[in-house]
């Protein structure tokens, strides 16, 4: 069985469990102390992207990562000449990497533009995207990337009225949406996930009624993580209650006999909150199609300039017929999640077996957009999610997927920042620990030994002070600073990539700019070999 490097001698970083193949941790903890890649970049930024002690060392890769069929197998090529994108410099020879442009936008008649080619996963129904979202929000808003609000967040808020399947009041989507648009510049957006409760619950009425078109919708058909549609785990039996009251299941059911007793000898009980299933009252790939064509046009109709949809790790029938749909009703991004992803509460044993990944499910993405396009039908544009946490993972997505590709979606990878700043921002603001849900007592020595400030700790620190001011950014989360620190370091290092292989927009990204490192990989995803591409330039140069 492949199994990732859990230290790297040459960043300095380890991680606390067993690493999976984005670099993060199979199980990543909002108190972890560090150090994973992603952890340490989120508070020293573009330093992460060196070996460390410089002056003193000298390093060398294993290349050790072409093994197995995974997007670590394939590798990214680079060019001696040329430049695709760059012309002011390109002539004189003055270009450097940081001349490459990562702006992306994606969209049909009204197209969003982002600073980097960069979109959360969806934030949803737990917990942990309620306890640390001014962090997400405002990080994601200052970054001038999209963020998505999950699925349920309505339905589980003790604090919504709904009445006759309208929503009258729901204070927690406001916060959400309003924590973003508080920072939004122009650059971005935020996104309300639609389910199966979501729908019946109102909720795209209730957004386009009071937000109008600075929020767009996205439609959910699964993620990656699982096939059985949100869940959540609960302790109180009185949530669990109210939770079966507003119609969901509850397992075990929280009014039965054996709970109730349970709860009166005190014993701990755990409520697993399930969410129904989609589509299972339809039959036909054709009963589908027309629920979906509805279901897109009501939402045009309320007033939504911008839709999208979000699909699983469903087989092959599932991935085109997303992606036709997609086409038909002209929505602005189709998102595509690999199996393993995910960020909530997924059954383990699912995790690890259903559906399927990454690498192939984008493979065969990229497939089926060349035959829609084709036959004359423009594919909708495509983000791509499923264990992205490096600029390396990052380019090779957008790659892959080239030119349909335009985001990679990240999901554990963007909130391990809002974490790390949280736990930071406990310890050096004591009064803010139970606002911000700081999970420390005191600094580790992972952190400080940079300093015991903000200003020491972030190197991201005065390039956003620079942005926002210096009221506005004591006023801000360390969450989101560590977030814009993050941010910036995979912009950097996918600056370097693309400066590797002379595109210098995202635009410009070809799929020939990735091959594979063993023949699986080749067969799988129709990339050359890295020894077979070019080989007949190669070749012609010998022979001329």
């Amino acid at each position: 069985m492949l199994q990732w490097s859990k230290t790297n001698d040459a960043l300095g970083t380890v991680n606390r469990g067993n690493p999976a193949e984005s670099g993060l941790c199979t199980l990543c903890r909002a108190d972890c102390a560090g150090k994973c890649e992603t952890w340490l970049s989120s508070l020293r930024g573009r330093d992460v992207i060196y070996p460390r002690d410089f002056g003193t060392i000298t390093s060398g890769a294993a290349n050790t990562c072409c093994i197995g069929v995974n997007y670590s197998a394939l590798r990214i090529q680079g060019y001696h000449y040329g430049a695709h994108g760059e012309t002011d410099k390109s002539s004189k020879g003055d270009v450097l990497f940081t001349d490459v442009k990562l702006d992306a936008s994606f969209g049909r008649k009204h197209k969003i533009t982002c600073r980097y080619p960069f979109v959360t996963g969806a934030l949803g129904s737990t917990a942990i995207a309620a306890k640390y979202w001014e962090s997400f929000a405002s990080g994601c808003a200052l970054s001038g990337i999209p963020i998505v609000i999950g699925e349920n967040v309505v339905g589980i808020d003790k604090q919504a009225e709904i009445v006759n399947g309208k929503i009258r009041k729901a204070p927690e989507l406001d916060r959400r949406i309003e924590t973003y648009l508080r920072y939004y510049g122009g650059y971005g957006a935020i996104f309300v996930q639609l389910n199966v409760e979501d729908a019946r619950n109102g909720v795209a009425e209730y957004v386009i009624d009071k937000f109008g078109d600075k929020v767009a919708v996205e439609l959910k058909w699964g993620q990656g993580a699982k096939n059985i549609g949100g869940e959540i785990t609960v302790k109180d039996i009185e949530y669990a209650v109210f939770l079966k009251s507003r119609g969901y299941l509850l397992d075990p059911d929280p009014t039965g006999a054996a709970a109730v007793a349970a709860a009166k000898s005190g014993r701990e009980q755990h409520f697993a909150r399930h969410s129904r299933l989609g589509y299972t009252n339809l039959k036909t790939c054709e009963a589908v199609r027309k629920d979906f064509l509805a279901a897109v046009k009501k939402l045009r109709k309320l007033g939504f300039k911008n839709i999208t949809l979000k699909t699983g790790a469903y087989g092959m029938e599932g991935l085109a017929q997303a992606m036709r749909l997609a086409a038909d009703t002209q929505l602005d991004l189709l998102s595509i999640d690999g199996a393993g992803g995910g960020t909530g509460m997924s059954p383990w044993d699912m995790m690890e077996h259903w559906g399927v990944p990454s690498l192939q499910l984008h493979a065969k993405a990229y497939e089926y957009a060349t035959i829609l396009a084709a036959r004359g039908t423009r594919p909708a544009d495509m983000s791509f999610g499923g264990g992205f946490a490096k600029s390396s993972s990052i380019f090779k997505g957008l790659a892959l997927g080239a030119p349909f590709t335009r985001l990679i979606i990240m999901g554990r990878a963007m909130m391990i920042p809002g974490f790390l700043g949280s736990n930071i921002e406990g310890v050096l603001k004591p009064a803010n620990r139970s606002k911000v849900f700081g999970n420390w007592d005191e600094l580790p020595k992972s952190v400080s030994q940079y300093g015991n400030t903000p200003e020491a700790i972030f190197t991201g620190y005065y390039s956003l002070k620079e942005k926002v001011g210096a009221q506005a950014i004591n006023k801000l989360p360390f969450g989101a600073i560590a977030i814009w620190t993050l941010v910036d370091k995979l912009a950097a290092g996918l600056q370097q990539f693309m400066a590797g292989c002379r595109r210098f927009t995202i635009e410009d990204i070809r799929r020939e700019d990735v091959v594979a490192g063993n023949y699986d990989v080749a067969r799988e995803t129709g990339l050359q070999h890295i020894c077979e591409a070019r080989d007949d330039v190669a070749k012609a140069i010998l022979n001329a």
